[in-house]
């Protein structure tokens, strides 16, 4: 039997999660159902675009579905707020100073699920966070990413 994989992320995000799901499930779902029955109307569906993109909608929101009810179930919740504050973890906001030119930047460091760079939140997967892992206030760190070596000092951890 095949292990699962763990999904590490917010309550936050999993109440997200869960609240898309049953979007998914309450209303596109009905919509998708409702509007490859209307394409069936239509008559010969070996040449109906109408009915090909609402089975191809169909199964996007079925996918969608069985991914997040995944997701869910294997969710691992993660707290930022544990007694160690002084190291860089998952669920934890970390505030970092770019060398030399001292560009200060603010990212929380959260699951693959909730990551969103522009809201501010990145993945434990990506260079950076990898990177910031297990560091402390004070450090320097060397972080290589797609657009080349940054160095960065870690100014706060919250």
């Amino acid at each position: 039997m095949a292990i699962e994989k763990e999904y590490p992320m917010t309550k936050e995000g999993k109440l997200k999660l869960e609240q898309e799901l049953e979007q998914l499930k309450t209303v596109k779902r009905k919509e998708v159902v409702e509007r490859i029955k209307i394409a069936r109307s239509f008559g010969d569906l070996s040449e109906n675009s109408e009915y090909d993109s609402a089975k191809e909608e169909q199964a996007f929101v079925e996918g969608r579905i069985t991914t997040i009810e995944n997701m869910i179930r294997n969710a691992r919740i993660i707290e930022g707020n544990d007694s160690n504050t002084d190291t860089v973890s998952l669920g934890k906001s970390v505030t970092f100073v770019e060398l030399p030119n001292g560009d200060e930047e603010t990212y929380s460091i959260v699951g693959s699920v909730e990551a969103d760079p522009f809201e501010g939140k990145i993945s434990n997967d990506s260079p950076i966070a990898k990177s910031l892992i297990g560091k402390r206030v004070g450090d320097k760190v060397s972080i290589m990413t797609p657009g080349g070596e940054m160095s960065v000092k870690i100014v706060s951890i919250d």
